[in-house]
C-alpha cells in the first residue's frame, strides 16, 4: 500500500488538479493498493472561516463568499469532467453548498460560532474537494471510492486539535481501506467523536491524516505532495541558492519543522516514525524531481549540517535576579506558570549561573506572559530576589540542524564566526546534548544576512560569494576594475570558490541597486537606462538597509564628501576598499576613528592603492610593523607624473618643455600645478607616517615647493607656462648644478625621525632612486632588519590597469578574511 496526500496548492486550480490526477494514475499502475488524502482547495479552508465569522455577527453577507466557492469549484467540473457526465457530480457538489448554505443560516440564529461548529464549517473544505476529484478519477476509468475521513479516524472531543484514538481509527481503516484494486479518495484534516460529531486534527491536519492511515496499513511509502521540491536546506525565498535535500533523519525534519521548515508539521509524522515508513516529500508541479526521503536512518551526508530554518518574529522572555542561585524549584514554577496557562514555549536557555532564565514565544503571548510572571513571582520580585521580567522584541530564531554535528568538530566556532563577521549580534542561544541542533536569537531585522551568510558557508554551493557597492563605475579606474572583474570571473569561481557579485553602483548622475547582482557585460547601459537620479544619502540608506551578508563597499572616487559616509558604512559591518587617499589624511581624529570602528565592528578597511597605486606598499609596511620590526627611515618617489618629468628633465631639455610633454602623454592633471605642488605626495607620505604610529596632521609634513609664488599664483595654464619659461634659468641651474656631480634630481618624500618631508633632492649613482625611468614608483624601507639593505619595492605606480588592480586584490583579500 502506498498513501498520498495532495496539499490545497496542488489540488487549488484546474491545471494542479489535471497534474494530480496524472500522477495518481502513473502510481497506480505500479503500486498495488493506494489511499489519497486531499486538502481542501488553496485558500477554501480561510474563506469557511470568514463566512463562519460573519454568520455569527448575524449578517447574510457570507452568501457571496457560498457564490463564489460554488462558482470556483463548478469551474473545476466543467472544465475536467466531460458534459454528458457532469450533472451527476454536480449534483452532489451543489448538495454539499446548500447544506453548507444552511448551516451558515443556523449559525447567524444563534450569533456563535463555537469550535465545535467551527470544526463543522471549514470539514465542508475536504469533503468538496475530496468528492471532485473522485468522481474526476472515476470518469478517467479508475477504480475509485470517496472516502469521509469521519467514518474511519475517531478522535476525542477537543475540537479544532482533536487526538486520535489509534486503537479504533486503525481497526477502522484496516477494515475499511483494504483492497488493494481501488484508490481511495479520502478527505484530509478531519475526524469525528464518538458521538459522531466532526473533529479538526489541528494544524498540518491532512499530512497527520496521511500519516495515520500509512501507519495503520503498514504502508511501504507515504508521500506528501506540495509545490516545493522536498525539504530544502533554507527557505528559497530568503536564501537563493537553497537547494532540496536528497535524504534526511526523522529526527533532523523535526527539528527543522519545528523551527520553521513549512513543508511538513511534526506531529504529522509521529506514526509514520513509530512504524518506520519513510516519507518522501514531493512537488506536484515538478513531479520528475526525486524530493527528500525522509527516514529513520540516513546514509552520511556530504554536509556537516543538514539545513538551516528559522522562525522570524519571536518575543524573548528573561527572569533574572540572584535569589535564583542555587534555589530549587524556580524552573518549575516557571514552566509550570507556562503549562498552566497554555503558553507554547518555543526555545530555552539558562546560565550556568542559575542567575537568568531565558525562553521565546509567539510575540502575542509576550506581555501575557510578563503579567504572568510578575504575578506569579510577586513576592520574590518586591523581596528583590528576581530583580525583574523582560521581554524583548523584534527577534528571530535561526536553527542550524544536522546529525553530522556529533561527528564534525568545529561547528559552533564556525557559526559564531561567520555571524560576527557580518556583524550580526547574538542574543541567546541554546544546543541540547544531543548536538542535533543549535539554535540562536538574533534581531529579526538580521534574519535573512543570517541565513545567507550561514548557508554559503556551509554549503558552499556556488562558491563565497562577496557583494560589491561600487561608487564611481563610469571613472577611469572604476570602469578599469569592472572589467578586471568581468574578465576574472570563470577563473575566481573555479580556481577560488569565489563569486564576486555587483550589487550597487552609483556616479554623480545616476545610481542602481539589485541585490541578486547587476549583469557585468551590460551594467554601463542598465545604469544610464534603469538607474534612478542620484541621492547619495539614500544610496548608503539603502546600502545599509539591504543588509546583505559579505558587503564591501568600493570607493573608486576621489570626491572627498563621500569620506563621511565611511564611518556610517563600516558601523554597518559593510568593509571598504578605496584608493581615495582623502580619509587617510584627513584629520588625525577621523584616521584613527575609522580604524577603531573598524576593530570594534570587526569589518575591514583596505587602502592598499592610497600609495603607489597597485604596488604593495602599505601591506608591506605593515607586515613589516606588525612583524616586530623597528621602521627608522622612509624615502619614496611616490608621484607617477614627478618621477616621469624628472626622469626625462635634462641639461638639453627645458623645465617647461617637459612639463607640456608630461601633460601631453597624460601624466599630469588638467593643470599640472596640482601634481607640482607636491599636495598628493604629501598626503601619501602622511599616511605611510601615520602607518607607522605617527600623529602627524597634513600641515606637519614639511613641503619644500617645486614651483615659486609667481607659478603658483598664475591665472591660467598658459599663464603658468610663461611664468615657467620666464624661471627657466632656476631650473636649468639645478639640472646642471646634479648633472655636474653625477647626481640626477627626484622628487622624494621621506619620513624619519618623526619628521615628514616632500622636496627636490639630488642623488648619486649608489641610491636606489638613481636608476628610476618613465613614471615608476618607488619606495625604500630602512628598518632594524633591513638597515645596511634597506627593502625596496618598486614598479608603476600610477595608472588605471595597476590602481584597478590594487583595489581588485583588496577586495579578494576581504574574501579570505570573511569567508
Amino acid at each position: 500500500m502506498r498513501v498520498l496526500k495532495f496539499g490545497g496548492t496542488s489540488v487549488g486550480t484546474v491545471e494542479s488538479i489535471t497534474e494530480v490526477a496524472e500522477i495518481i494514475q502513473k502510481k497506480f499502475s505500479k503500486s498495488a493498493g493506494i489511499a489519497v488524502v486531499f486538502s481542501a482547495m488553496s485558500g477554501v479552508t480561510n474563506k469557511l472561516l470568514e463566512a463562519g465569522r460573519i454568520a455569527a455577527s448575524g449578517s447574510a453577507d457570507y452568501l457571496e463568499i457560498v457564490r463564489n466557492l460554488e462558482d470556483r469549484h463548478f469551474e473545476v467540473i466543467k472544465q475536467l469532467v466531460p458534459v454528458k457526465s457532469q450533472s451527476s457530480i454536480l449534483a452532489k457538489i451543489k448538495g454539499e453548498l446548500n447544506d453548507l448554505e444552511d448551516f451558515l443560516k443556523g449559525i447567524t440564529y444563534i450569533r456563535e460560532l463555537s469550535p465545535r461548529t467551527s470544526d463543522f464549517l471549514v470539514s465542508f473544505g475536504e469533503r468538496l474537494s475530496s468528492r471532485m476529484i473522485a468522481f474526476m478519477l472515476k470518469e478517467k476509468g479508475l477504480p475509485t471510492q470517496y472516502v469521509d475521513a469521519r467514518q474511519v479516524i475517531k478522535t476525542n472531543s477537543a475540537f479544532g486539535f482533536a487526538e486520535v484514538d489509534f486503537h479504533r481509527t486503525n481497526q477502522h481503516i484496516i477494515e475499511n481501506l483494504n483492497d488493494p484494486t481501488v484508490i481511495y479518495c479520502v478527505t484530509g484534516f478531519i475526524g469525528s467523536d464518538e458521538n459522531g460529531s466532526t473533529t479538526t486534527l489541528g494544524r498540518g491536519g491532512s499530512d497527520y491524516t496521511a500519516s495515520i492511515i500509512g501507519a495503520a496499513l503498514n504502508a511501504e511509502v507515504i508521500e506528501i505532495w506540495t509545490d516545493v521540491n522536498g525539504m530544502m536546506t533554507a527557505d528559497p525565498r530568503k536564501v537563493k541558492n537553497a537547494f532540496s535535500i536528497a535524504e534526511i533523519s526523522y529526527s533532523e525534519a523535526m527539528e527543522l519543522s519545528h523551527f520553521g521548515a513549512k513543508v511538513i508539521y511534526p506531529p504529522s509524522l509521529i506514526p509514520a516514525f513509530q512504524r518506520d515508513i519513510p516519507i518522501r516529500v514531493l512537488n506536484t508541479f515538478e513531479s520528475s524531481h526525486t524530493g527528500t526521503v525522509i527516514s529513520k536512518t540516513v546514509n552520511q551526508k556530504a554536509y556537516s549540517i543538514t539545513g538551516i530554518s528559522s522562525i522570524d518574529d519571536i518575543a524573548l522572555v528573561n527572569l533574572q535576579g540572584n535569589g535564583m542561585i542555587g534555589v530549587a524549584g524556580v524552573s518549575a514554577k516557571v514552566f509550570g506558570l507556562m503549562a498552566e496557562h497554555k503558553v507554547s514555549i518555543i526555545l530555552i536557555t539558562q546560565a550556568s549561573s542559575e542567575h537568568s532564565i531565558c525562553f521565546a514565544v509567539e510575540p502575542s503571548a509576550g506581555e501575557k506572559v510578563r503579567q504572568i510572571l510578575e504575578k506569579g513571582f510577586k513576592s520574590e520580585i518586591a523581596n528583590g530576589e528576581i530583580e525583574n521580567v523582560s521581554v524583548q522584541y523584534n527577534l528571530s530564531i535561526l536553527a542550524v540542524v544536522g546529525e553530522g554535528m556529533r561527528s564534525s568538530s568545529g561547528i559552533s566556532g564556525k557559526l559564531f564566526s561567520v555571524l560576527g563577521k557580518n556583524g550580526i549580534n547574538v542574543v541567546a542561544t541554546a544546543q541540547g546534548s544531543s548536538e542535533l541542533n543549535i539554535s540562536i536569537v538574533i534581531k529579526k531585522k538580521d534574519i535573512a544576512k543570517a541565513l545567507n551568510a550561514i548557508h554559503e558557508s556551509f554549503f558552499e554551493i556556488d562558491g563565497f560569494t562577496l557583494n560589491l557597492f561600487i561608487l564611481g563605475p563610469t571613472g577611469l579606474i572604476g570602469r578599469t576594475l569592472l572589467k578586471q572583474i568581468r574578465a576574472q570571473k570563470e577563473y575566481l569561481r573555479k580556481e577560488k570558490n569565489l563569486t564576486i557579485r555587483v550589487v550597487g553602483m552609483t556616479n554623480t548622475r545616476k545610481m542602481v541597486l539589485n541585490p541578486e547582482g547587476i549583469d557585468l557585460e551590460s551594467w554601463l547601459d542598465k545604469l544610464e537606462t534603469e538607474g534612478e537620479p542620484v541621492n547619495q544619502s539614500e544610496f548608503f540608506e539603502d546600502m545599509q538597509a539591504l543588509n546583505l551578508s559579505n558587503s564591501v563597499f568600493v570607493d573608486c572616487s576621489a570626491d572627498k564628501n563621500i569620506i563621511q559616509y565611511y564611518a556610517p558604512v563600516l558601523q554597518s559591518n559593510i568593509s571598504i576598499v578605496t584608493p581615495n587617499k582623502v580619509a587617510n589624511s584627513g584629520t588625525y581624529e577621523e584616521y584613527v576613528a575609522l580604524r577603531e570602528i573598524s576593530r570594534k565592528r570587526n569589518v575591514k578597511f583596505l587602502y592598499e592603492t592610497n600609495v603607489g597605486a597597485g604596488l604593495p606598499i602599505i601591506n608591506t609596511l605593515q607586515g613589516l610593523i606588525n612583524s616586530g620590526d623597528q621602521i627608522r627611515k622612509i624615502e619614496a618617489v611616490l608621484s607617477g607624473t614627478l618621477s616621469y618629468i624628472f626622469n626625462t628633465f635634462s641639461v638639453e631639455r627645458k623645465f617647461v618643455d617637459v612639463v607640456k610633454e608630461a601633460k601631453e602623454k597624460g601624466y599630469t592633471e588638467p593643470d599640472p600645478r596640482d601634481d607640482l605642488s607636491g599636495t598628493d605626495v604629501a598626503r601619501k607620505i602622511l599616511i605611510l607616517a601615520r602607518e607607522c604610529g605617527l600623529k602627524l596632521e597634513f600641515e606637519d609634513v614639511e613641503n619644500t615647493p617645486l614651483l615659486s609664488p609667481k607659478a603658483l599664483a598664475a591665472g591660467s595654464v598658459n599663464e603658468f607656462y610663461q611664468v615657467l619659461e620666464e624661471e627657466d634659468g632656476h631650473y636649468a641651474g639645478l639640472i646642471s648644478a646634479a648633472y655636474a656631480e653625477g647626481k640626477r634630481l627626484r622628487f622624494i618624500a621621506s619620513f624619519e625621525d618623526g619628521k615628514a618631508r616632500i622636496g627636490l633632492t639630488s642623488v648619486d649613482a649608489g641610491h636606489p632612486f638613481y636608476a628610476l625611468s618613465g613614471s615608476e614608483n618607488i619606495v625604500s624601507f630602512t628598518t632594524d632588519r633591513y638597515e645596511t639593505n634597506p627593502l625596496v619595492v618598486k614598479g608603476p605606480g600610477a595608472g588605471a590597469e595597476v590602481t584597478a588592480m590594487g583595489v581588485f586584490a583588496d577586495i579578494i583579500s576581504l574574501s579570505s578574511f570573511l569567508a
